[in-house]
C-alpha cells in the first residue's frame, strides 16, 4: 500500500502530500503517525508533492493545525482530500 499523505496526529486538520502526481478523484491513503493508524479519502484536487490537504472537514474562520501548531486560519471552507494552501489559508500575524 502506498502512503500519499502524511498527518503528524489525529488531532491535526491537514496533512502533507509525500508522493509527486497526487491526482483529483484518486483514492488516497494517508499514515497518522502517532497513532500508527491508516485513513483513507478521494483526493479533491489535484495536489503536488509538499502542499497540504484537508483530512477533516475545516469551515471558513477554524483554525489550522499542522504537526500538533496552530499554522493559521481558513478564509474559506475545505472539505477533506481538498488543496490546503494560501488560497484557503492565512496567517493570523497579520
Amino acid at each position: 500500500m502506498t502512503v500519499h499523505f502524511i498527518v503528524h496526529d489525529e488531532g491535526d486538520s491537514v496533512g502533507v502530500v509525500v508522493v509527486e502526481g497526487l491526482k483529483s478523484g484518486s483514492r488516497i491513503n494517508g499514515w497518522i503517525m502517532d497513532q500508527d493508524r491508516i485513513i483513507e479519502f478521494d483526493a479533491a484536487n489535484d495536489i503536488p508533492i509538499g502542499h497540504k490537504l484537508a483530512v477533516k472537514p475545516i469551515a471558513k474562520g477554524d483554525t489550522i493545525i499542522k504537526y500538533g501548531t496552530d499554522i493559521g486560519r481558513a478564509v474559506a471552507d475545505i472539505a477533506p482530500g481538498q488543496h490546503a494552501h494560501v488560497h484557503n489559508i492565512k496567517t493570523k500575524r497579520w
